[in-house]
């Protein structure tokens, strides 16, 4: 059972990182009922872990869990050679809303769908360490150290990740155009 203490501090420290989790547990799993499954998962090894732990950076610290729950998760559940993709979910998602319809001409509003489904099936078909990175970066704007803490590697490390993950998104998007 958990103190009173590791409760308080779940608050603190877990509660206001969650969007961040779920977006995170969101990429790499590639599915949004997977991703509840991890962050779920994720929420209940941090409430064991914070009735003694030592938390300097609660949002890093998070995100190692989630990343780790992840990878469990993802072995536990899904065969190797499986390819992560979008679902049902990921299509409707990527609909046009009908505000933005309002404005562009249909012509435009076309580009911009495929635009968008261009770089989110570019991202999805990054090799997972990159994916991770350039998402801890880019989407949830975790700055090097947080993303080095997260994942264990060390800064130059992620540096080299996420230029390499850039790099591949933009030569896999220039191959589209």
């Amino acid at each position: 059972m958990t103190s009173e203490t590791a409760r308080r501090r779940f608050a603190q420290h877990v509660l206001p990182c969650l969007d961040d989790a779920y977006s995170l547990a969101r990429w790499l799993t590639g599915d949004a009922t997977d991703a509840e499954d991890v962050v779920q998962e994720a929420c209940l090894r941090a409430l064991k872990a914070l009735d003694g732990a030592a938390v300097e950076n609660p949002r890093a610290w998070l995100l190692a869990i989630i990343r780790n729950t992840a990878f469990t998760w993802l072995g536990k559940n899904r065969p190797h050679a499986l390819v992560l993709s979008g679902g049902e979910e990921e299509a409707r998602a990527q609909q046009i809303d009908p505000q933005e319809l309002l404005s562009p001409t249909p012509e435009e509003a076309l580009i911009a769908k495929a635009d968008r489904q261009s770089f989110v099936a570019a991202i999805e078909a990054l090799p997972l360490v990159f994916k991770e990175t350039l998402i801890m970066r880019e989407i949830n704007g975790l700055s090097y150290r947080e993303i080095a803490e997260a994942t264990g590697a060390p800064i130059g490390t992620v540096m080299s990740r996420l230029a390499r993950a850039r790099a591949l998104l933009f030569a896999a998007l220039g191959q589209r155009s």
